[in-house]
């Protein structure tokens, strides 16, 4: 007896190279703005944005204030928006924790990696967007407050470098803390504690005792962060030391942590 010979299945092409990153790019960007809560804080940095410069250019116009310039009105900006674009690079990392959407996520890209460099450039978008609209608005305020007072300064720019610098950090900032919390409110907190309340003891402790005034220097991110606004390539040795310093202790470290947390997350 012959045995019948099943004709063999064809080969299925062995299968690509997962999600197109441009791709996921395009999903976390949508995932970004297209909910409630997201769509609201979007919304809230551009109005607080432009009230803060009105006040500004007002305030200033009527009591005839000097040295106003193009940089005053872009350091108002520069204040709102590094208070709030922390919080957005924050929810760009919670909201699939905060949400329940993390299975979904990482079970249509399992490389949870690639997931995350999505994000964290979204939030370098969304920065680079912010400080293009929070430089044309003082350029517009600063048009208002010469039509009040009569007088045009536009100086002050040589900061842009310093200031769209210092925005990315404190963007990423607020997305190294949630990817070490994975927790929205508790992020937020640990941020704007240490934006207010860090430099406030620091300062104490420099009153009270010397050896901690040279200590604070090299744990203080963000007063390390003023040279930039001078131009980066006027900073000194001792300078770009406390800035690479304090940078590993409140960015690179808990975002190294944080990524590891990510990796190896159960998700639920």
């Amino acid at each position: 007896m012959t045995a019948v010979t099943q004709p063999q299945a064809p080969t299925r092409p062995a299968a690509g190279g997962g999600i197109p990153f441009a791709r996921l790019l395009k999903v976390e960007f949508r995932k970004s703005w297209d909910t409630r809560a997201s769509f609201w804080l979007l919304f809230s940095i551009g109005a607080i944005v432009l009230i803060a410069e009105l006040i500004a250019a007002i305030v200033t116009g009527v009591q005839d204030v000097d040295d106003v310039q193009f940089g005053t009105f872009a350091t108002v900006a520069g204040f709102v928006s590094q208070l709030l674009l922390p919080v957005l690079g924050i929810m760009l990392v919670t909201s699939e924790w905060s949400q329940r959407t993390a299975m979904v996520t990482f079970a249509l890209e399992p490389r949870r990696s690639r997931v995350v460099q999505a994000k964290m450039l979204v939030g370098l978008i969304w920065t680079a967007v912010t400080v293009v609209f929070a430089l044309a608005a003082g350029a517009v305020f600063n048009l208002l407050y010469a039509a009040i007072s009569g007088h045009i300064d536009w100086s002050g720019g040589a900061g842009i470098t310093g200031f769209v610098i210092t925005q990315s950090i404190a963007m990423l900032l607020g997305f190294a803390l949630a990817a070490l919390l994975l927790n929205t409110p508790a992020a937020i907190v640990i941020y704007f504690a240490y934006l207010f309340a860090l430099p406030t003891i620091l300062a104490i402790g420099s009153a009270l005792m010397a050896w901690f005034k040279s200590f604070a220097e090299w744990i203080n991110f963000s007063g390390a962060q003023n040279p930039l606004y001078d131009g980066f390539w006027h900073m000194s040795g001792s300078e770009w030391g406390k800035l690479i310093v304090s940078g590993c202790v409140w960015f690179a470290i808990p975002l190294a942590i944080g990524l590891r947390r990510i990796m190896r997350a159960e998700v639920k």
